[in-house]
């Protein structure tokens, strides 16, 4: 039996009526799904909850066995009704037992019904649970239906986060939408940020699709267009971030799409085609996401962010919701949990209220990252399902240092944060009063301790954390967040811009290191099985000798009277060294000829990442003049281990003897050419890591800014030469009682060395 298209207006209407009458909840939810059938003309009607252990039981229904009720039970992806849940769409199905995901729970008795339509139960884009009809006639359910049970949903919903279902399952059942959840996800900004969850929801619903004047209508856009122009410009004037830095070039690139006429061509004709300003705007930003949707590419993909963020914003223009992105009611500390953000969409929230952001995507080079890292927001990316398991209000703790989020956080977690970040406070203030303190041992060692950097943002930490100098500069960084091959002008701006924030203090340039994991958009390659052994790097760079030496002729101009030091990263073999020692030669020699300034002097450099050059150490020695340990590859390689793979990487200890014997083996070569090695990675920036680097004899490491004070903490306390004999010792015993790593903890506690 077919329901006529009166039935989902008069559930609709029904159901508002429903709501104001005084029920008791398991009555209410007997009620809502007893109007759903009989309007529906459906023979059973179900409603799911989900539960804090990912158990969608039923909760109400009609048609099915009312004894089943709070027993029957479905996992998260069980059957159509898990199915729903975990994709968070819709079923409608004419057969429902022909489908692959059908699962049949005998206690129900619903093995006589074939059509099916299940909706999620959705608020904030957060599955809470699922609503069921089904007929014993096949039939498929119309879109009006189907909208009207998505109605119904929204309904019950609101219902769940009232928690006026909590209490009607068996005693001990947690709702999921009230559970404490924990996410691991990448640190991509330091710091650690208590507060309150916002939601970031940028995504505006468009009803009203067809026009009746076109011409008022690209009047409406040409206003609209102009407003979001002047609300862009408005944030390139804002105070609260530095003049210079990457944020500034993402915002001039929102200033360039939104001044793109081809983008503004393209919604004035879909206006003349017949469609509203509004629901032009939502075609041709559907028609560019269907373009890039399946893009693998990175860079592709924050564009795809950036013009979403620039037509959400403008759809928020022309439907009157510009403005405050808190809304209503949001007080006191924030942290905003979003799939993904446009880096100028940060901008609408206020400053002063943020202490965090989650990301389901994101990365250290996506445009919001660079953003609220220059705001000094910590960020945590790679977040997956926040987003659906988090609701506005909800207490949150984004730990910036660790990669964690905790959404809702029993008491005791919270406490341990909050006298984290108090701890935090008071370790930085003695950190900052080290910051002049010379890093020198306790038996008169000198030892620089560099920073490691990529982006102007990260250049004013090395005078805050008394950084001795930059022993990594990565300039792959530049390349990656511009949207086409950044030409020698502006390459050399940012070099010497660099130098100048080091006012004197030495800057090591590592030449591009991109390839492998580290995409271009404008620089075709093909797809590799292992992006960490493949093309990348040095290798790439030779090949492509245009592309490096426009870098070296930057770097060349920007060090005009100072000093330059240039490394080549990826070498694994001599010759490679040879040639790329050519074309800096030759680009020396061809600015010379045209009476450009040089540097007054020039270090070349190699980075020893591969296995293969603590074969050729001596020869590697004799053709620079220093070398860094990149310890992160040369460790990963030396151990055939996968940093990123969990399952292993565990498994094996940077700090162990056959690694220790190989930096030896590396310090050794250098002191017997007169060579400097530093050593650069995660390494250095870890305390007792950097403590066993200093006693095998390292004298210069460079680190992440954050890092410098701890490890600075630890040397001051340290006996460097005392720690060499140990260790010297230690490596030379043939069957050691102890691992290198279980010394060293020894002997910090025993020597009072804060590790």
């Amino acid at each position: 039996m077919r329901s006529d298209s009166s039935g989902p207006r008069i559930l609709l209407r029904r159901i508002r009526e429903l709501m104001a009458e005084p029920l008791e909840a398991q009555a209410r939810l007997d009620e809502i799904v007893r109007q759903i059938a009989a309007n529906m003309v459906a023979e059973v009607c179900s409603l799911y909850v989900l539960r804090a252990d990912g158990i969608l039981e039923l909760y109400a229904t009609q048609g099915l066995n009312p004894g089943s009720v709070h027993l029957a039970q479905l996992r998260l992806g069980e059957g159509l009704v898990g199915t729903i849940a975990a994709t968070a769409r819709a079923l409608n199905l004419q057969d429902a037992q022909k489908h692959p995901a059908f699962t049949y729970l005998p206690e129900t008795g619903e093995e006589i019904f074939y059509s099916f339509m299940g909706v999620p139960i959705l608020r904030a884009g957060r599955t809470l649970g699922v609503l069921v009809v089904q007929n014993k006639e096949k039939r498929v359910y119309r879109d009006e239906e189907t909208e009207a049970l998505e109605t119904v949903a929204m309904v019950v919903a609101e219902m769940i986060a009232a928690g006026s279902l909590e209490g009607l399952s068996r005693p001990g059942v947690v709702l999921d939408l009230s559970r404490p959840v924990h996410f691991e996800g990448l640190a991509l900004a330091d710091g650690i940020g208590l507060g309150h969850v916002i939601l970031h929801e940028p995504r505006v619903v468009v009803t009203n699709l067809f026009n009746e004047d076109a011409e008022a209508e690209v009047a409406r856009l040409e206003k609209a267009v102009s407003s979001l122009r002047i609300s862009i410009e408005d944030m390139l004037q804002r105070r609260d971030m530095a003049v210079e830095g990457e944020h500034r070039a993402v915002l001039e690139a929102y200033r360039m799409f939104a001044h793109d006429r081809g983008w503004v061509r393209r919604l004035e004709e879909a206006v003349r085609n017949g469609l509203t300003a509004e629901a032009s705007v939502e075609k041709v930003q559907n028609d560019m996401r269907a373009r890039m949707m399946h893009a693998s590419d990175p860079f592709l993909r924050e564009r795809l962010h950036d013009f979403d963020d620039l037509a959400n914003r403008l759809l928020r223009q022309l439907m009157g919701r510009a403005g405050d992105m808190f809304g209503d009611g949001v007080a006191g500390d924030v942290v905003i949990v979003a799939r993904s953000m446009g880096a100028a969409e940060l901008l609408d929230y206020r400053r002063e209220q943020i202490r965090g952001l989650v990301l389901e995507e994101g990365g250290a080079t996506s445009h919001v990252v660079i953003v609220a890292r220059a705001l000094g927001i910590p960020v945590v990316g790679q977040a997956k399902g926040a987003v659906s398991m988090a609701e506005k209000g909800d207490a949150i703790i984004v730990d910036g240092e660790e990669g964690a989020v905790h959404l809702r956080p029993p008491a005791d977690v919270e406490k341990v944060f909050v006298e984290r970040v108090q701890f935090r406070a008071k370790r930085q203030q003695r950190y900052q009063a080290l910051r002049d303190t010379p890093a020198r041992t306790r038996d008169g060692q000198e030892i620089a301790l560099l920073m490691n950097a990529g982006l102007l943002v990260d250049l004013p930490q090395v005078e805050a954390a008394g950084a001795a100098g930059i022993g990594l500069f990565r300039t792959e960084l530049q390349f990656m967040i511009a949207s086409a091959m950044p030409k020698t002008s502006d390459q050399e701006r940012l070099y010497s811009a660099v130098l100048d924030a080091a006012d004197g203090k030495p800057v090591t340039f590592r030449t591009l290191d991109v390839g492998g994991d580290k995409v271009l958009p404008y620089l075709h390659q093909s797809p590799e099985e292992n992006p960490a052994l493949g093309y990348r790097a040095l290798r790439l760079a030779l090949d492509r000798p245009g592309l490096m030496r426009t870098q070296l002729r930057a770097l060349l101009k920007a060090s005009a009277g100072r000093e330059l030091r240039v490394m080549f990263p990826m070498v694994t073999d001599l010759e490679e060294l040879r040639q790329a020692r050519d074309l800096i030669s030759r680009e020396f020699k061809h600015l010379t000829r045209f009476a450009h300034a040089m540097p007054r002097r020039l270090k070349l450099g190699a980075m020893i990442e591969v296995p293969s050059l603590l074969f050729q150490l001596d020869e590697l020695m004799q053709l620079v003049d220093f070398v860094s340990i990149g310890s992160n590859d040369l460790f990963q390689f030396f151990c055939a281990v996968d940093r990123g793979n969990a399952q292993i990487s565990g498994r094996f200890d940077d700090l162990s003897s056959p690694f220790m014997r190989a930096l030896r083996e590396i310090l050794d070569a250098g002191q017997r050419h007169s060579v400097s090695v530093t050593l650069c990675g995660e390494m250095a920036g870890r305390p007792l890591s950097a403590m066993a680097l200093i006693g095998l004899g390292f004298r210069s490491i460079s680190m992440t800014s954050s890092a410098i004070g701890p490890v600075k903490a630890m040397l001051l306390e340290l006996d460097a030469e005392d720690l060499h004999r140990t260790i010297t010792a230690h490596l030379a015993e043939r069957h050691p009682r102890q691992t290198f790593r279980q010394m060293l903890e020894a002997y910090a506690q025993a020597h009072a060395i804060p590790h």
